[in-house]
């Protein structure tokens, strides 16, 4: 590499200086720049993906699979068809539901597994119905359609993609139904929903970091002990945002065949979650990362963001079968829209960040889930139940991102319910959720250090060919084979009367 005093003097520019601590007016534009650039880039990789959806929202029906678009499930078809409610035969049904979702997922890269260390997700649905006429139910229901807990711990390789992130939709809902005739109802409920995410994410990558702490040694703009980041992030970003309102529709018709067979449709409408004021705060590895790197990315520390999340719609069609009074079978097939997430856009609200916005395109698909279930009356106070659920994913293994490690799932259940007095019942549900797998998943990162390094390094007047022997990319790629499983234990309530 040159060493002449040209080199020094436009070596200046450079947004490290540890001799002085200090950075000159050039460095500075590039400094906003690498920070804002940095912000943007640290956004669109919230967990906003494929698998946040929850299919665990009733410990009854965690037992036959999810199942209950062609089923009477008095308070609960509020959930699942809120036409079946209109069929509710008590003056009043209460219900609630609690899952604990402990799901391992681990990632292979080259050679090396790494794997999650994951708190317990907790969904949970809670059921108030009413009867008003024989024909005429209502009531309203609270429950969190979509949600995302996971940890891939601070240091893992895809740390500039993800750390960890926390996503929380909650929904209240209320309901009227109406059985227009014996044979068909029709219901609808207004969606009333709000969210909130909680993510962190790597920065810079370790690798990119240690390649400029080399180069600017050789520059002699470091000093030779300066010590490199090895497996550690250098510096990581918080993103934390609260979701405004957001409003959407259920709705379902349902039709009774014959005295055996019922049929069901249902749809909830899309919805988007809007942060309109996240906020960023800036987290350093130790003194080192915070001296190399402060000056530029603690302008992210004053950095607002705004951005959505859509929360699909989905399309469910069911049937149920009763071959005998002790027997049901159910078959639900639901797809999610998924399509409809074409792309992320994150705007800042700092005008002068405004050349910065992001628009990431995703390329999803809509994708099926099929549910298989049956409840079998074991005696007058015991059911049990068994089913099955094939969850297909959305996304393209070119754009993977392991917030949410996509995969088709395979998810057997198993359920009982013990009714000790007229009206109660006590339900409990286990599904067991295997991942497919994913072989070669890859997903595509800007490398903001990488990228400024090479425009600071051409400044300076170092060699092209340098620069590329240095190894410095503005983009990086991180492919990985990933797998995932989990068990889901649930408990539920229900009273009538």
């Amino acid at each position: 590499m040159r060493g002449d005093a040209s080199t020094q003097e436009h070596a200046q520019i450079l947004i490290f200086n540890m001799k002085t601590q200090t950075i000159t007016r050039h460095a500075a534009a590039g400094a906003r720049f690498f920070a804002a650039a940095l912000a943007a880039a640290g956004i669109s990789t919230a967990a906003f993906a494929e698998g946040y959806q929850i299919n665990s929202l009733s410990a009854k029906q965690i037992g036959m699979g999810h199942t209950g678009i062609a089923m009477k499930l008095g308070a609960e078809s509020m959930f699942f068809n809120p036409a079946g409610l209109a069929y509710m035969d008590k003056t009043m049904d209460l219900s609630a539901s609690l899952s604990g979702i402990m799901a391992t997922c681990t990632a292979k890269e080259n050679g090396v597994k790494y794997t999650t260390d994951n708190n317990v997700a907790t969904p949970l649905g809670v059921h108030a119905a009413f009867s008003i006429y024989d024909n005429l139910k209502a009531g309203v229901s609270f429950y969190t359609p979509y949600g995302s807990s996971i940890n891939w711990t601070d240091n893992w390789p895809g740390s500039v993609l993800n750390q960890n992130v926390n996503l929380k939709v909650f929904t209240l809902q209320p309901t009227v139904s109406w059985a227009i005739t014996p044979k068909l109802s029709i219901g609808a409920g207004a969606m009333i929903s709000w969210g909130n995410v909680d993510l962190n994410k790597a920065l810079v990558t370790p690798s990119t970091t240690d390649k400029a702490i080399a180069a600017l040694k050789m520059l002699g703009q470091l000093p030779a002990e300066t010590p490199a980041f090895g497996n550690t992030s250098p510096a990581s970003v918080n993103l934390k945002g609260s979701a405004s309102v957001a409003v959407g529709l259920n709705a379902g018709v349902m039709y009774n065949i014959s005295r055996q067979w019922t049929a069901g449709v249902s749809f909830r409408t899309e919805m988007k979650m809007k942060v309109k004021a996240g906020d960023a705060h800036v987290r350093y590895a130790n003194a080192v990362a915070e001296q190399l790197l402060g000056s530029s990315l603690d302008l992210i520390n004053e950095a607002n963001f705004k951005a959505q999340m859509p929360c699909p719609w989905v399309l469910g069609l069911g049937v149920s079968y009763k071959p005998v009074d002790r027997l049901t079978l159910a078959l639900d097939a639901r797809l999610t829209g998924w399509k409809t997430y074409k792309r992320l856009d994150i705007e800042f609200l700092a005008e002068q960040l405004a050349p910065y916005n992001q628009n990431i395109v995703k390329k999803y698909r809509n994708a099926w889930c099929w549910s298989l279930g049956a409840q079998y009356a074991l005696t007058n106070r015991f059911d049990a139940r068994l089913g099955l659920m094939i969850d297909t994913t959305p996304v393209n293994k070119d754009y993977y991102n392991p917030e949410t490690p996509g995969m088709t799932k395979i998810e057997p259940t198993v359920g009982i319910s013990f009714r000790p007095i007229p009206g109660l019942s006590i339900d409990v549900a286990l599904m067991y959720i295997a991942g497919l797998g994913e072989k070669g998943a890859t997903c595509e990162y800007s490398d903001l250090l990488g990228a400024t390094m090479i425009q600071q390094l051409t400044a300076a007047g170092v060699p092209q060919q340098t620069i590329e022997q240095l190894g410095f990319s503005p983009t990086g790629r991180f492919t990985a084979d990933y797998s995932l499983h989990a068990f889901t234990p649930s408990i539920g309530f229900s009273y009538s009367f």
